[in-house]
């Protein structure tokens, strides 16, 4: 009976014993693993771009990234903001353009379109233009011109945040930049449609939102960051993680500040009333004097405007 009764307490002894001697381990910070993850995907973009004319299946890509197929999916848009999918093609799509601006040599004849196309990685022509189109602001046949038989109506302005100049072509807004004089807008202008016909036309009148056509090239998580952009109401701000939470991608305030850099239309795409969680105003692709100028010029307008509402 006493040996009986002594049993169990030598097992659960035991027990004790084996987990006095096991030690935990010491786990990684958060944000080494972040970082370390992160760094893996970066890796594989890197991968992309440099074989991104080349058949690359999602399980290949997993397979680099040491994540299993369904993991290295929702990982990627985590981090990247885009689906593999959606970056491979991006990534052509920046390799078409780098083929379309290729000039002959002696060594090489200067590649056909069709043959940049196909040297990008795209299986199809039709299918190209039917996307490149619109992302190019034109044909590929015209930006491997550079702008040939493209008319672009500009004009510059005096702004609070000094001279500006804003460009359009039949599709719609193309081109809006800040900077100290007109000479320098128009060679920022003649750099990005250098063969394009530019011509002048005078632009009037004021309203707090700018509801014009736009005719830019993006991804398709750019393009949806942009037009939630355009709903933030005049003299409002939000920060990139409210942003994120509001087209769905939470996770994504990085992407979404990346976005907000890459945008190269001012004003129509306010991206300038996006600022960190921390109330600091974060970047902004024409100077942060700039950014708190608009801000402040914004919210002023708001309340001078509020109490003339009022009065009706």
């Amino acid at each position: 009976m006493d040996r009986e009764k002594t049993r169990p307490r030598r097992k659960r002894k035991s027990r004790n014993r084996k987990n006095r001697m096991a030690a935990p381990r010491k786990m990684p910070e958060a944000g080494t693993m972040n970082n370390a993850f992160e760094q893996r995907i970066r890796k594989v973009c890197d991968y992309i771009r440099a074989h991104s004319e080349e058949n690359l299946r999602l399980d290949s890509l997993a397979e680099r990234a040491s994540l299993s197929r369904f993991h290295f999916q929702r990982s990627f848009k985590a981090v990247v903001g885009l689906t593999p999918r959606q970056f491979v093609e991006a990534s052509r799509l920046e390799k078409l353009k780098g083929h379309l601006r290729e000039r002959p040599s002696r060594l090489r004849a200067r590649p056909s379109v069709t043959d940049a196309i196909y040297d990008a990685g795209f299986g199809s022509s039709s299918r190209v233009y039917e996307r490149v189109d619109t992302r190019l602001g034109m044909t590929p046949a015209q930006y491997r011109e550079g702008g040939k038989d493209v008319a672009i109506s500009y004009v510059s302005v005096d702004s609070v945040l000094g001279r500006m100049m804003i460009g359009a072509t039949d599709r719609g807004l193309c081109f809006v930049q800040f900077a100290e004089c007109d000479e320098d807008l128009l060679a920022l202008l003649r750099a990005e449609y250098p063969a394009a016909r530019l011509l002048r036309e005078h632009l009037a009148g004021q309203q707090p939102r700018l509801d014009l056509p736009l005719d830019l090239r993006a991804t398709a998580f750019q393009m949806k960051v942009w037009r939630y952009l355009q709903s933030i109401p005049y003299g409002s701000v939000q920060s990139y993680s409210e942003v994120a939470a509001a087209v769905g991608r939470p996770q994504a305030a990085r992407a979404v500040a990346r976005a907000c850099a890459a945008n190269r239309v001012a004003l129509v795409i306010p991206c300038h009333r996006v600022i960190r969680g921390t109330g600091e105003l974060g970047g902004y692709r024409w100077g942060l004097d700039r950014k708190r100028a608009l801000i402040d010029q914004e919210r002023a307008h708001k309340v001078a405007s509020k109490p003339a509402r009022e009065s009706r």
